[in-house]
């Protein structure tokens, strides 16, 4: 017989999602999905909201890769120096040890997945943050359903 581990899927809805800003001046905050704590394997999936004007500082990983996909707004993304302008269902894949920023240069707040793998300690950075309630415009993006097709 062959070894396997049976998992019992996790679900969760916005409502469950817990937020964060990492410091207490940060104009981006960390909505956790699934993480360690929840998913019992090393990555962090959470989505990152961005005020207008808001950016991450820079920052690098020293092992983790991590991915972008755009859910509303517009922003410029900066990795190792090269710029691109990013919008509603672009993706990003940012290589580990790169040094990146995530900006908002739109008129709405910036909304976007975000995926770490492996988790190198992120969902326990964002936890060690301040928690911040999601607002109705947040809970509404993540709510978002596909247009009904006729």
């Amino acid at each position: 017989m062959d070894d396997f581990r049976c998992m019992i899927p996790v679900a969760k809805s916005p409502k469950d999602y817990q937020a964060f800003r990492i410091s207490p001046g940060d104009t981006n905050k960390l909505a956790l999905v699934f993480d360690t704590a929840a998913a019992d394997v090393s990555l962090t999936f959470c989505v990152e909201i961005f005020d207008i004007g808001g950016k991450t500082p820079p920052n690098r990983h020293l092992s983790a890769v991590e991915m972008f996909f755009i859910l509303q707004g517009e922003g410029r993304a900066t990795c190792d120096g090269k710029t691109v302008s990013i919008k509603a269902g672009d993706s990003l894949l940012v290589p580990a040890t790169a040094t990146h920023i995530i900006e908002n240069t739109g008129s709405t707040r910036l909304y976007a997945l975000c995926i770490m793998v492996p988790n190198e300690d992120f969902a326990e950075l964002i936890r060690s943050g301040t928690p911040v309630e999601l607002d109705e415009e947040d809970l509404a993006v993540l709510r978002r359903h596909a247009p009904a097709l006729c």
